[in-house]
């Protein structure tokens, strides 16, 4: 225990209404037993999802979830606020440790949510200790978003292989690869692809900037604003006589459109692999077309769970420990073309007022202290 172990007041990003954020002071009280206490350094922003709450449009804020039973309680409620804990994305420097595992002084990743700093929990939240080679811009990725796009990879892996998965790469490894959005998720997805050896991996996205990065990561692109996706990758890649489209697709792009476009991307009896999220409904989604007469499949990969028949060999630990594995080999590139905004901290509210409006766009906006 250190000095920095009393009562302290930390700031606490706060959806205090629809459409606002705010900063509300949080007494932390004295550092509890076993507890790290962390200054936030930087902290990511998921733009898609933490979007949802300030227009009031994720499921969260008006349907309550059973966690036992995996429902959502039929019917819907006015939306509820404040909502006390935004994004999960974190890295914090230790200032005070009652857990002899996490010295003082280390950055760690974690997934508190947008605040100046927090004591956490490692018996109940996630902390990973960070390489101190790691830029802390891009520790961000290492306790959650890596994770939940490694854990995509791992679910095309045990479609191919049940539970004999051996690599987290045997999903991908020589195959064609198509990543549908060119979002953070997307092309975290996508450059995992790469890095565990696909055939060939193309990025599809209706928006320049987006194409651009992906572009600038060394991705293959396609726009589909100019092109259909379906048909250009079923020209593209030919297996046989019959046989057209991409090996396995990652659905990255939170509408119900892009779903679609996926499926008709697909060779007969091929995969997507969907890591996106969906708050409204699903009107363009036409099961009754290619999913049905290709034989197709829809698999959900959430962060929540690896694949039944892995859970022995593969947790959240081992996928943020291959996200560390990416950043070494691509840590550059990523910091170059994906991170797209740095904001100081208290500049917070003003960023997400202007991302609510639409008078601001960010691939990865990340808030630093």
């Amino acid at each position: 225990m250190t000095a920095d172990a009393g009562r302290r007041t930390v700031e606490v990003l706060h959806v205090t209404s629809p459409g606002t954020v705010s900063w509300v002071p949080v007494d932390d009280g004295p550092l509890g037993d076993g507890r790290v206490r962390l200054d936030t350094v930087t902290s990511g922003v998921s733009a898609g999802t933490e979007l949802s709450f300030l227009k009031g449009t994720n499921p969260a804020l008006n349907r309550t979830w059973d966690a036992e039973l995996g429902l959502f309680a039929p019917g819907e409620q006015p939306a509820s606020y404040p909502v006390r804990k935004l994004g999960y994305m974190q890295v914090g420097r230790v200032v005070a440790s009652a857990d002899p595992d996490v010295a003082v002084g280390r950055l760690v990743a974690a997934t508190y949510g947008h605040a100046t700093g927090h004591d956490l929990d490692p018996l109940t939240e996630r902390l990973v200790v960070l390489p101190e080679w790691l830029d802390p811009v891009l520790g961000i990725y290492v306790a959650h978003m890596g994770p939940i796009c490694a854990n995509g990879l791992l679910h095309a892996a045990a479609d191919l292989y049940g539970g004999c998965v051996s690599d987290l790469g045997d999903g991908v490894r020589g195959r064609r690869v198509l990543v549908t959005g060119a979002g953070v998720v997307g092309l975290v997805t996508a450059l995992f692809a790469q890095h565990l050896g696909a055939g060939e991996v193309v990025v599809s996205d209706p928006t320049p900037a987006r194409l651009a990065a992906a572009a600038g990561l060394g991705l293959g692109t396609v726009d589909a604003a100019a092109v259909d996706v379906g048909s250009w990758a079923k020209r593209r890649w030919r297996h046989g006589a019959g046989d057209r489209g991409a090996d396995v697709v990652f659905q990255c792009r939170g509408q119900v459109a892009a779903l679609q476009e996926s499926l008709r991307a697909l060779r007969p009896q091929g995969s997507v692999v969907d890591l996106a999220f969906y708050p409204g409904g699903a009107e363009a989604l036409r099961l009754g077309e290619e999913f049905h007469h290709n034989g197709l499949r829809i698999v959900s990969a959430q962060i929540g769970r690896v694949p039944r028949g892995l859970q022995h060999l593969w947790d959240r630990e081992r996928l943020s420990a291959a996200t560390v594995d990416l950043l070494a080999a691509r840590g550059d590139d990523v910091r170059a073309h994906l991170v797209s905004d740095l904001v100081p901290l208290r500049d917070a509210p003003a960023l997400f007022a202007d991302l609510a409006a639409r008078r601001r766009q960010v691939l990865q906006a990340v808030l630093t202290a």
